[in-house]
């Protein structure tokens, strides 16, 4: 019975009682029930609890605010179009305003020009270039050593890069400025060879090259005319015509006419394009020994001995004479259209205007004097040079000095810069276009004459350099 109710109950064991199961499937089902629950419970607050890393929360950000941006530029087609056009007028405004001031800047610059170029027609042009030029060390001064008996006369080329020099050996001489060598030397002949030789026989007396550098003149005691190519130093043709010797030569700026003044007294007018003589000028009671002319149909002539200077208007058929000098006018440039520099052997300095009949101002023995107390004599004056449109300009003589003078308001006065050491007789001056420097034609003698020979000194090209003050150096006004 033992047995069988043992066996029994290990049988019944895969079968649970009815309480025993109730009570257990109410367990479960109640546990399954908090189970179920409990996960139902805890499903939002994993949601919550769940952590976002930085690169999301900037995404996130990022995306919020590329939102915005979106919806505060939202624009409607109208909008946009408005507002190109605004952008589109204001780029318009700016570039007239530009271009407004340039125009504006340009005008004043044109109108500054044109006015300059009106007073320079009218003469009454007058750069205010004296107050400051320094005067220059004597170790700054260049000499150019070639020609073996004096120098009579120079040019300086239109772009300031050769002088061209003739001399009492017959021979012109082509110059580099920059580095002082000759570059070439159209030699002389001997008197009487003319037929056969290119150039010059006789005293070079003076030269002139036309204002585009095209033609070089040059005039001896020959009578001869003689025109060159400066670029190759190529003999063109001769003119010829003039009795006496050719002592002043003159091209009118911006053509090719050519003035011509001789010992015979007379003014010559030629055209050199056409290789012709157009007209002869009569007036002189005495050889002409200068001569000058600007743009204008007209020249300028210093009589010598009969002590006057003429102004010659081609086109009016016409001259003017002018008195003012106790002895031979020997030198003679304009420095604009309507004033000019002269130069005597009474040892003065005069300016002129071609409106009156007596000189502006004049400086006595400019050049000092010589001899023994009571027989003093003047040095005389054997060159001028004026520096075009300026209130500047120079003079020669035989006392070894260039001096540099400065013209008072109107021309009306004459006033002493400095001097610069030249030994020898200062047979010709000349400035370079732009002011940079003053050239010296040098020799032992005076270019028209024997008079006097200064065996100290030489015979050469004296290149003056001409400082100008800087805003630093400018002196302090004055103060009581």
């Amino acid at each position: 019975m033992a047995s069988a109710f043992f066996i029994k109950n290990n049988g019944d064991s895969a079968f649970p009682k009815k309480g025993h199961s109730l009570a257990t499937s109410k367990r479960k089902n109640d546990e399954d029930i908090g189970s179920n629950s409990k996960g139902r419970a805890k499903k939002p607050n994993s949601k919550h609890n769940e952590e976002i890393s930085s690169e999301s929360e900037t995404e996130s950000t990022a995306e919020q605010n590329e939102r915005e941006g979106e919806d505060e530029f939202d624009e409607t087609p109208q909008e946009k179009k408005l507002r190109l056009a605004k952008v589109y007028l204001d780029q318009l405004r700016e570039e007239e305003e530009k271009k407004a001031e340039q125009v504006s800047f340009e005008t004043e610059l044109v109108a500054g020009r044109l006015q300059e170029e009106l007073l320079e027609q009218k003469g009454k042009l007058q750069r205010c270039i004296a107050k400051d030029l320094l005067a220059p060390d004597a170790s700054e001064i260049r000499v150019l050593r070639g020609h073996q008996l004096p120098v009579t006369c120079l040019v300086i080329s239109p772009d300031e890069k050769f002088i061209f020099s003739g001399s009492k050996d017959c021979s012109i001489i082509k110059w580099d400025i920059e580095t002082g060598k000759k570059l070439h030397t159209i030699k002389g002949g001997r008197k009487g060879t003319e037929a056969r030789h290119g150039g010059h026989t006789t005293q070079v007396l003076c030269m002139a090259i036309s204002s585009d550098g095209k033609y070089l003149a040059s005039g001896d005691m020959n009578r001869a005319i003689i025109i060159w190519e400066p670029d190759t130093c190529k003999e063109l043709y001769k003119l010829k015509g003039h009795r006496g010797a050719v002592s002043a030569l003159s091209f009118r700026t911006g053509s090719h006419d050519l003035y011509s003044g001789s010992h015979d007294r007379s003014v010559r007018v030629w055209n050199v394009d056409e290789n012709a003589y157009v007209e002869t000028l009569f007036g002189h009671q005495d050889a002409i020994t200068g001569l000058d002319c600007l743009s204008r149909e007209r020249c300028v002539t210093a009589g010598g001995r009969d002590n006057t200077v003429r102004v010659w208007k081609i086109t009016e058929e016409s001259q003017l004479v002018f008195h003012g000098h106790g002895g031979s006018i020997d030198c003679i440039q304009l420095i604009n259209e309507e004033h000019m520099i002269t130069g005597s052997d009474d040892g003065s300095v005069s300016v002129w205007s071609v409106n009156k009949k007596k000189p502006l101002s004049t400086v006595k023995v400019a050049h000092g004097s010589f001899g023994e107390a009571g027989l003093e004599q003047p040095h005389w004056v054997a060159s001028v040079a004026a520096l075009q449109n300026s209130d500047t300009v120079a003079s020669g003589s035989n006392n070894s000095e260039v001096h540099l003078w400065a013209c008072g308001q109107g021309f009306r006065s004459l006033q002493p810069l400095f001097s610069v050491p030249v030994p020898g007789f200062i047979n010709s001056l000349e400035f370079s276009a732009s002011g940079k420097f003053l050239v010296a034609g040098v020799g032992q003698e005076h270019r028209l004459g024997r008079w006097w020979r200064q065996k100290e000194a030489k015979n050469g090209i004296y290149i003056i350099p001409l400082k100008r003050r800087s805003a630093q150096q400018e002196e302090p006004p004055a103060t009581e």
